[in-house]
């Protein structure tokens, strides 16, 4: 007892003079302990957000339960609660006319007209260009074209409505006024706005309209940090990067707040639509999942001309493996790691070439590389067919999780393996199956370690990875199975018969 007691006299003082300590330090630092709480506030958000992200992962069962065969049908019911991918169903014959030809209104900021369109154009031209050969009645309202359209129109092609201003600048409102003239003629069935062509404060009007998102602002804020991440670490983050995070944050803040006023979303990749049903709160009979897709007739196996084009652009016959990137050559496209990682591979493997097809900051970076590195600028869509014959893999190093590159599924579509960084629109809908190629953390140490382990494989093997991959992208990615969902996807809208399946 007597131990106790002095044990608690001893414990009293001792704690009586750290509680002087901290008062007397808290008043020095009571200015600065608010600045630092918001600064802890900030990156709580700011990385919080993107990990939760993260941990969302795609049914990993999804390829085993259901068949992509023409003959079976696993899965039945309402269609709007499907929480996979529609391209993995089957619909029908392609040969077949639709049951409704309808009207549709399409918004999209601009439409191709140019030889190297971005994506999301190529996207809506391609997806739209095949309704129309559908029997359906498109129209297309858009910004000024920049040039005369590449074909003439006809009854099977969309008709564009281009409002009066500057060629390709988007002005919505114009845009809308266009539409309401046409639609006072003959209401439309449905209306379709590519990602945020058509703002919120109107489309909430509008009980017919599907919005395809093709990129959201929880996943830009991942490409952020990952883009930040390829800093040195001597190198400070810039002032404009800085305030892009920021205001990323808003961004996804505000976006939860809005998205609720678009009727239909549509989702490109599985890991979007889990993003739009858990973390934007949208009710899961309004979020679709229709992942994109390429026309099969653009690309295809031709070894002989891949053959043809390896000699054309100098590719010598002794080379062991040849590699492929092809889009614009930017940073948030991932060419630091590339270039960086390459730059270490080609030093040991002096029979390693790389074809870069594409422009932009890093073309004249890849140039100076020497010999082993290709550069071949823009190229037309026959030209790409060429290009990806040529290649043994295709490389693609994106720090972009939003939305899923047309340039994977081309490659997939020609017959070849892919190597991609692993983020959840990737992993989850392209790389399925580990036999499709490769996944590499957003790091140079990661994509060098995959890029040694293709070459100790070989090209022969990349050839039988290269049979899986077209097999699934042609269940998968194909023109006619992405116009197939989303006409059934309308019909659903437009009546709700269409929404059982099968």
């Amino acid at each position: 007892m007597q131990f106790h007691n002095s044990s608690n006299k001893h414990f009293n003082l001792n704690h009586k003079r750290r509680v002087m300590a901290f008062n007397n330090k808290s008043k020095k630092t009571h200015f600065s302990s608010h600045f630092n709480l918001c600064i802890t506030l900030f990156f709580i958000v700011l990385f919080t957000i993107p990990a939760l992200f993260l941990l969302h992962t795609p049914p990993s069962s999804i390829c085993n339960t259901l068949s992509t065969s023409s003959h079976s049908n696993p899965w039945s019911g309402d269609l709007r609660t499907a929480e996979f991918a529609w391209n993995r169903l089957w619909f029908t014959e392609i040969h077949q006319p639709p049951p409704l030809k309808l009207k549709i209104a399409v918004f999209s900021r601009k439409w191709p007209t140019g030889t190297t369109p971005g994506g999301m154009e190529r996207h809506a031209y391609t997806l739209h260009t095949t309704l129309a050969r559908r029997g359906h009645q498109i129209h297309v309202f858009t910004s000024p074209l920049d040039g005369k359209s590449s074909s003439a129109p006809s009854s099977l092609s969309p008709l564009i409505h281009c409002h009066e201003g500057e060629p390709g600048k988007w002005r919505y409102n114009k845009a809308w006024e266009r539409f309401q003239e046409e639609n006072q003629r003959q209401p439309f069935d449905v209306v379709h706005s590519e990602s945020v062509a058509l703002p919120h404060w109107l489309a909430r009007d509008v009980p017919n309209l599907a919005v395809s998102w093709h990129g959201i602002a929880l996943e830009s804020l991942q490409s952020d940090i990952y883009q930040d991440l390829t800093r040195k670490s001597d190198e400070p983050i810039s002032p404009v990067a800085n305030r892009s995070m920021q205001g990323v944050v808003l961004k996804v803040v505000n976006e939860i707040r809005f998205f609720k006023n678009y009727a239909h979303h549509v989702a490109i990749s599985d890991s979007c639509g889990e993003m739009l049903r858990d973390v934007y709160q949208i009710p899961k009979k309004r979020v679709h999942v229709i992942v994109n897709g390429v026309d099969e007739d653009d690309f295809r196996e031709d070894v002989r001309l891949g053959h043809e084009f390896r000699s054309k652009i100098g590719v010598p016959q002794n080379a062991s493996l040849v590699l492929g990137v092809a889009g614009r050559l930017v940073k948030d496209k991932g060419h630091p790691l590339l270039f960086e990682a390459f730059s270490k591979l080609k030093a040991k493997y002096p029979n390693v070439y790389l074809i870069v097809a594409g422009s932009g900051p890093w073309e004249q970076r890849y140039k100076d590389l020497g010999a082993q590195v290709l550069v071949l600028g823009s190229m037309s869509p026959s030209e790409l067919r060429a290009f990806y014959n040529s290649i043994d893999i295709f490389v693609n190093p994106t720090l972009r999780p939003q939305g899923l590159d047309l340039t994977l599924m081309e490659a997939m579509m020609s017959g070849k393996p892919v190597m991609a960084s692993r983020f959840p629109s990737i992993k989850g809908t392209i790389i399925v199956d580990d036999e499709f190629g490769y996944m590499f953390s957003p790091n140079v140490e990661s994509l060098l370690e995959s890029l040694e382990m293709v070459v100790m494989q070989g090209s022969k093997r990349m050839a039988q990875r290269g049979k899986a991959c077209r097999k699934y992208a042609v269940s998968m990615f194909t023109a006619w199975k992405m116009a197939l969902a989303y006409e059934r996807l309308f019909l659903c809208i437009k009546n709700e018969t269409f929404c059982a399946y099968p």
